[in-house]
């Protein structure tokens, strides 16, 4: 399929390319005021029990990952027609979740522009190695690629590298304005964790807030990684490469239960959010609907997206993931 065939259906998704105030202001209200009790219910229940408490940060953990939802909305100018609304709404929302509005939008800006396309790999997405480039690289190199690629490390020691180390520094090409925005982020999540750790105790913070990092962290990463790798994706060199297949092709409908759909913001309607950046969350799932060839995509659910975490390279001859012991085997 290519961008002059998606004319059948781009006339279905227009309508929903507009986002609408009433939807994105009740959408705010439904997920940061829920966070923001939660939280305060987290710390109440710490002189109870902390068997209570992990409970509640789970939930706002949740909560959390929804709040990125509209902060990478507002990244693509997709939450706000105002230009000015999204960047004050995604600079606040990026403090919340650790990232700096302008930076973050660069960065995943690039990651649509080039998402499966083998020459422009490197920026905003996971790292992927062909059979040919991981059997020509060097043993340090393999070292590297395979503790990358470990579970363990890429969604337990990931969250803490990318969002609390990583996104604190600037691109070296960045403009002063991303550099501003990066330094405001930074010295606002600093000024954030050190004034409520002088309210309630730092310790006490670190027991709330740490979990609730740690599980929207680890499940921002899952949610990338896992619409993107199965087993036969979309890869092609630059000059085969199509927009159009790579979102349809290249990125999955994540199939979930109607309520963590709710709390993903969407996201698992992964397919039309690359065909089309423009269309809020909280359309995704209407536009999945509206055409029979938006539907005829890659489905994984819960169960069979855990299957992609043996998927380690990608192999250019049979155009699918392959295990290090797929590998071995030819």
């Amino acid at each position: 399929m290519t961008l002059e065939a998606a004319g059948g259906w781009r006339t279905d998704i227009a309508p929903y390319e507009r986002p609408r105030m009433r939807h994105s202001i009740w959408q705010m209200m439904n997920t940061l005021v829920p966070f923001a009790l939660l939280w305060y219910l987290a710390y109440e229940s710490l002189s109870v029990s902390y068997w209570i408490t992990l409970p509640l940060t789970m939930l706002a953990g949740g909560f959390l990952v929804r709040i990125f939802i509209i902060f990478h909305d507002c990244c693509h100018k997709s939450f706000f027609k105002s230009r000015t609304a999204n960047e004050i709404i995604g600079t606040i929302t990026g403090i919340l979740t650790c990232c700096p509005y302008h930076q973050w939008k660069h960065s995943h800006s690039v990651h649509h522009a080039s998402s499966g396309n083998l020459n422009k790999r490197g920026v905003g997405d996971i790292w992927t190695l062909t059979v040919k480039e991981y059997a020509s690289s060097s043993k340090v190199r393999r070292l590297i690629y395979r503790l990358y690629r470990n579970p363990f490390v890429m969604f337990l020691i990931g969250p803490i590298y990318i969002f609390l180390i990583d996104y604190r520094f600037n691109r070296k090409r960045a403009g002063w304005k991303e550099r501003l925005n990066t330094y405001i982020t930074n010295l606002s999540i600093a000024g954030g964790a050190g004034t409520l750790s002088w309210l309630i105790g730092w310790q006490e913070f670190l027991l709330v807030q740490g979990p609730i990092f740690f599980i929207s962290g680890m499940l921002g990463i899952w949610l990338f990684y896992v619409q993107h790798t199965f087993e036969e994706t979309y890869y092609e060199n630059e000059d085969e490469w199509d927009y159009v297949k790579a979102a349809l092709q290249g990125s999955s409908y994540y199939k979930l239960p109607k309520l963590l759909h709710w709390i993903t913001g969407n996201i698992g309607f992964h397919h039309i959010h690359h065909l089309s950046p423009r269309v809020p969350n909280y359309y995704l799932e209407t536009v999945h609907n509206t055409n029979p060839v938006l539907r005829d995509v890659q489905t994984i659910t819960l169960k069979s997206s855990l299957r992609s975490l043996k998927f380690r390279v990608w192999c250019e001859q049979s155009k699918r993931f392959l295990s290090y012991k797929d590998m071995k085997r030819g």
